[in-house]
């Protein structure tokens, strides 16, 4: 167990669902935030009802909830509001996920925030952004991966293109609200203040254009799909072995100098076609062709061992149970098993985080609905009359109570 981790002593109230916002809280709480997930009485999160399931478990739920604790609350009712308003009073953060205005709309106006709790940070997350015509409007990550222009460099060719095959742009959204947030700190511990924060599922996906977005922006270049090769740079990408694929990488000219010694075909470099990385790019499927007419002769473990040793970065592809198994995942500790609090077991992969040298730990599983209710309310100096006040008038539901309303 790591003895340090800087956030901790970081209060967080989470009124986030789906995934940008719990991304980013679970990346927060990896590095010791104290994360309280504030969840609407009835079904919380709307994720708890997505699938894959394993038994009753969501499983989409549970891959970015760890480490948090959940405490349920009628938001709609005004003894609600007040309850949350306490819980609000004592963090450091606020992070939602709503459309801009629900927030007013409940009561909860950042700027009235920001007078009542000065040092308050404030994260908004929605799907266009805090001004311009559809900011209004509730965006998705596919919505954002179609309209920022990855869908139209991701595929096979121009006319078959594909979404990531992970919710890519949610992804990036959480990881920039975890940043936004972790620098609205630090410069409150300068400036004695809090500020609001917000960011966009639009505007995290443009923001990763790089080099795409920059020749359409600066030569006025539409970028293609290039499938499984880098756009730019030949031989850089996907290629068959005897019996799987394997990903190869030629970002030097001394690397394709070498890499055509292993592969027995020190002539290539001399030939026309293949001569300079313009060339080279030019007449990608004829040098495909010929590289994999070498590579099919061996099995693919035996390439990316070649490879690998002669310095050119070369791996395996994988599907996620292999993954799993592979030996620098596990050495990286990226799989922890804990215990639900129903006593069932359940694997997480961990945050990309090391401190010190040292990965850091899931700490606590996924909560069930409800499930630290009474333990926050008491944290945060309500009675335990109070508490059974809350929970007896319908205002807070305990774990208990979630389980008999499924």
């Amino acid at each position: 167990m790591n003895a340090y981790k800087p956030l901790t002593g970081t209060r967080i109230i989470d009124l986030t669902r789906a995934l940008a916002g719990p991304f980013c809280t679970a990346l927060l709480a990896d590095l010791g935030a104290e994360v309280i997930k504030v969840e609407p009485i009835g079904t919380g999160d709307a994720t708890r009802l997505w699938p894959p399931y394993e038994d009753t478990n969501s499983l989409y739920f549970e891959s970015t909830n760890r480490n948090k604790r959940s405490v349920c609350l009628d938001l709609r009712s005004d003894q609600g509001k007040e309850v949350l308003v306490s819980l609000i009073g004592e963090a450091d953060v606020l992070v939602e996920n709503f459309r801009p205005g629900v927030l007013a709309k409940m009561g909860l106006d950042s700027e009235k925030l920001k007078q009542a709790y000065p040092n308050l940070v404030i994260q908004s997350i929605s799907g266009f952004g805090n001004t311009g015509p559809l900011k209004n409007y509730g965006g998705l990550d596919q919505i954002a991966q179609a309209m920022s222009g990855i869908m139209s460099v991701t595929g096979p060719d121009a006319e078959h293109t594909y979404r990531v095959g992970l919710p890519i742009v949610d992804i990036l959204t959480g990881t920039f609200a975890a940043v936004s947030i972790a620098a609205a700190l630090a410069g409150r511990n300068e400036h004695q203040k809090g500020v609001h924060m917000a960011t966009s599922l639009l505007e995290s996906a443009v923001a990763v254009s790089v080099f795409q977005g920059q020749q359409a922006l600066s030569l006025g270049h539409e970028p293609k799909p290039q499938g499984n090769d880098h756009p730019v740079i030949v031989p850089y990408g996907q290629y068959q072995t005897e019996d799987d694929k394997i990903i190869i990488a030629i970002a030097k000219n001394q690397h394709w100098l070498d890499l055509c010694e292993i592969l027995g075909r020190p002539d290539l470099p001399k030939k026309p076609e293949y001569l300079d990385p313009t060339s080279r790019a030019k007449n990608r499927e004829k040098l495909r062709v010929e590289m994999e007419a070498a590579l099919i002769q061996h099995p693919a473990s035996h390439w990316v061992d070649r490879i690998r040793n002669a310095g050119i970065p070369c791996g395996p592809v994988y599907g996620y149970r292999k993954v799993f198994s592979d030996p620098q995942v596990q050495a990286l500790e990226m799989v922890q098993t804990l215990h639900r609090s129903d006593g069932t077991k359940i694997p997480l992969v961990r945050g990309p985080f090391n401190i010190d040298g040292q990965p850091t730990r899931v700490s606590s599983a996924p909560p069930a609905l409800g499930e630290g209710t009474e333990e926050i309310l008491a944290q945060f100096g309500f009675t335990k009359p109070a508490v059974e006040d809350l929970i007896s008038n319908g205002i807070a539901q305990t774990q208990e109570q979630g389980k008999s309303s499924d």
